[in-house]
């Protein structure tokens, strides 16, 4: 069977199949060598996502051979968790200790669950706090953004530790989308979620950290003969 890819975090994931996202991105670049399955859940955090980890990813009988592990598995959480406790989305929020715990929790998960599937975080993007107050997601009386940019950076260097201490690749999103001076405009379409720059961002981001760990189109078989494998003179001779 051909090998999958799951892509598992919260709205920044589960959007990544639009038109242009990261998700869609990938699922074309590997296409004939890799399924891209989608596994994202709006408003999630670390503290609700570690409660459903069985359901979405249940662990098979012995006997059960019909499906191998996946090659590889985004884990993309932090952007609610960094959501300010006193504020609009409060409900939302996860202590900072508590989300080191938790995606640590999730790392040791999969590992535990699929030894030699590769494990890769992503931080939580910069955020836009002007342009999240034009973008509210709920109602905001206080007229105060529900996240700062400064407590996304807190959450995003938790996860390069976490990243560090499970011995797993990283893509510090919020550093690397902040060396473009206009990263506002470029990379954010409401001061959270991607534009299509962004998206194309983490798509390259994604490429080169698995190409590191080998997972490359040119490294990974194609499940079928390519058409160019086939001669025209004995079609059903490649079959064979």
């Amino acid at each position: 069977m051909r090998p999958k890819i799951y892509l598992f975090g919260d709205s920044i994931t589960e959007e990544s199949f639009d038109i242009g996202g990261w998700g869609a991105s990938l699922a074309n670049h590997f296409a004939r060598t890799v399924d891209v399955v989608l596994r994202g859940y709006s408003g999630y955090n670390t503290r609700w996502a570690l409660k459903v980890l069985d359901r979405i990813f249940p662990e098979k009988p012995d006997d059960d051979d019909s499906e191998s592990e996946p090659i590889a598995v985004t884990v993309f959480f932090g952007a609610n968790d960094a959501c300010l406790q006193d504020r609009c989305s409060g409900f939302q929020h996860v202590p900072l200790h508590e989300y080191k715990h938790n995606l640590h929790s999730i790392v040791s998960f999969f590992k535990k669950r699929w030894p030699d599937t590769h494990v890769l975080l992503i931080t939580p993007p910069p955020i836009d706090e002007d342009a999240r107050l034009r973008f509210p997601y709920v109602e905001n009386k206080q007229g105060l953004p529900e996240r700062t940019n400064e407590a996304a950076g807190h959450y995003a260097r938790a996860c390069t530790d976490i990243a560090g201490e499970c011995g797993v690749p990283v893509i510090d999103l919020w550093t690397k989308m902040q060396h473009c001076p206009e990263w506002k405009k470029e990379y954010l379409s409401d001061g959270l979620h991607l534009s299509q720059s962004g998206n194309q961002l983490v798509f390259q981001e994604v490429i080169r950290k698995l190409r590191d760990e080998g997972l490359s189109v040119e490294a990974l078989p194609v499940d079928l003969p390519l058409i160019s494998d086939i001669d025209p003179n004995d079609p059903m001779k490649v079959f064979q």
